[in-house]
């Protein structure tokens, strides 16, 4: 799965910067599950059947309907620059199937680094 391109983007009230990307095929359920490598994955129906929220505090979240081809990314402003290709990343190595997450949490981790450095100097 690939992002296309962001066909919306705005800073929002909270200083997180939000952008909206249109991909190349829907979000699965199974997407959302192998976001769970990486964050914390909550269902919530009550927004939406199909309806799911990843969070990685400090890094970005991310919002979408299953079955969808756009989903709204909210990052933290202030790393946005470290993590959005991380992003990227993310949704280039989903297949659909099997993932070899040893890369990614290579980079998770490189990325991981920087991002505590620039927040909290640690």
């Amino acid at each position: 799965m690939r992002i296309l391109r962001s066909v919306r983007h705005k800073v929002c009230a909270d200083g997180s910067f939000m952008k909206e990307f249109l991909l190349d095929a829907p979000v699965t359920e199974g997407f959302f599950a192998y976001l769970e490598n990486f964050g914390t994955v909550e269902s919530l129906p009550d927004v939406g059947e199909g309806f799911y929220k990843f969070e990685k505090p400090d890094w970005f979240s991310i919002k979408g309907f299953a079955g969808d081809t756009t989903v709204e990314v909210r990052f933290k402003k202030e790393v946005m620059d470290l993590t959005v290709d991380f992003i990227y990343m993310l949704f280039s190595s989903y297949k659909g199937g099997e993932v070899d997450l040893s890369a990614l949490k290579r980079r998770e981790l490189a990325v991981g680094e920087r991002v505590q450095k620039r927040l909290y100097g640690a």
